[in-house]
């Protein structure tokens, strides 16, 4: 028999494992869609489709990385102000 301990800890695992697995599933859902939204929303031009794969990488790489921070700041904004007034 596993003790009380144990089986708490295993507990508390599982649903923090699962709870974050749905946690970055939904910033990644948003971002796509977000990244997506975007691209729908430029105007495109006849000469615009051609970008080499390099640039074209790098831009969606760049917002990506942009979207992730902004997502992060908004997430965990209020948690660091509230560790930042306490002098951690």
């Amino acid at each position: 028999m596993i003790s009380i301990l144990a089986q708490e800890r295993l507990l508390g695992f599982a649903l923090g494992s699962v709870s974050m697995g749905g946690f970055v599933l939904h910033q990644r859902r948003a971002i796509y869609r977000s990244l997506a939204d975007a691209d729908a929303a430029a105007a495109p031009s006849p000469f615009s489709s051609y970008q080499p794969s390099e640039t074209r990488s790098r831009t969606s790489s760049t917002e990506l990385a942009h979207v992730w921070n902004k997502g992060v700041d908004e997430t965990l904004g209020r948690l660091v102000a509230y560790l930042s007034s306490r002098g951690w």
